[in-house]
């Protein structure tokens, strides 16, 4: 067997999270043995979990519980510690080869990472260019379409967020919500796969809230992209969840159907924290 294909056999080997059975289809999203640390402190230890193609998953839990941190190492935006993370099957930023870990090529990662949007907290919306500059942006340069297309399709996701007569303003002339979907209009702007939601109404005034969570919950009702989200709304989760992940120091204190976690969860860990948030 040549290096090649040990290294095709190490990949089959990792991406194998089925039951073996030709044609299973892996999830979209997969956690295997994840360890995340910042220097002496463990954020996330032996995390197990994955999320099927189009499912909805939101992470609930008290701050500093290692929500954020999921996201981000989704994103490749912190460098795993230990472990693995796959999409579609495919590892997004370490892979085993001849039985050693490996970190994955930039190329691969940027490759691997196309498939996933994000939506942070901030907006992080260019404040030099128009609303239509920010969408179009990633499109032409990243995925190398054509201008004319490019435009066509964010004045589409512009009209779809309630924001098709501010192509030409800039993020400082507009309120926070309406900065947080122009936000999910680019993102959106890249077809992605995975959509990841990172408290996106924790910056918001109170009053803004509803019209960001109306436009997130018309893509989740519209669409079949996967989404993994991290938020303090717990009606939102309720609504647009198919799955709720309760987290606590890194670990998951246990999951299910909303309806099963907010009304009546196992875990006193769960019910505390709801208790307190709601």
């Amino acid at each position: 067997m040549t290096t090649d294909d040990h290294t095709a056999a190490d990949r089959v080997s990792q991406s194998d999270t089925g039951d073996g059975a030709p044609g299973a289809t892996a999830p979209t999203i997969e956690f295997r043995d994840v360890l995340k640390r910042f220097g002496d402190n463990t954020v996330l230890e032996d995390l197990n979990f994955s999320v099927d193609p189009g499912q909805r998953v939101t992470l609930i839990g008290p701050s500093g519980s290692g929500k954020t941190t999921i996201l981000r190492l989704v994103m490749t935006l912190e460098e795993l510690t230990g472990g693995y993370i796959f999409i579609d099957g495919e590892p997004l930023a370490y892979e085993r080869v001849n039985g050693k870990r490996v970190r994955l090529s930039d190329k691969r990662r940027r490759e691997s990472t196309r498939k996933i949007g994000m939506v942070f907290q901030h907006f992080n919306l260019f404040p030099n260019m128009t609303v239509l500059e920010n969408i179009i942006e990633a499109p032409i340069h990243v995925l190398g379409r054509p201008k004319e297309q490019a435009v066509q399709s964010a004045q589409e996701l512009l009209e779809r967020v309630g924001l098709r007569g501010r192509m030409d303003a800039r993020p400082s002339q507009l309120s926070g919500g309406q900065q947080q979907r122009v936000a999910i209009a680019r993102a959106l702007a890249m077809d992605p796969e995975v959509l990841l939601l990172d408290e996106v109404t924790s910056a918001l005034d109170p009053e803004l809230v509803g019209e960001v969570l109306s436009v997130l919950e018309d893509i989740a009702d519209t669409t079949d992209i996967t989404m993994l989200i991290v938020t303090h709304e717990m009606q939102f989760a309720r609504d647009v969840s198919q799955r709720v992940m309760m987290f606590d120091r890194g670990r998951i204190v246990e999951e299910g159907h909303p309806d099963k976690i907010f009304s009546d969860p196992d875990h006193r860990r769960t019910k505390d924290f709801l208790s307190a948030v709601l």
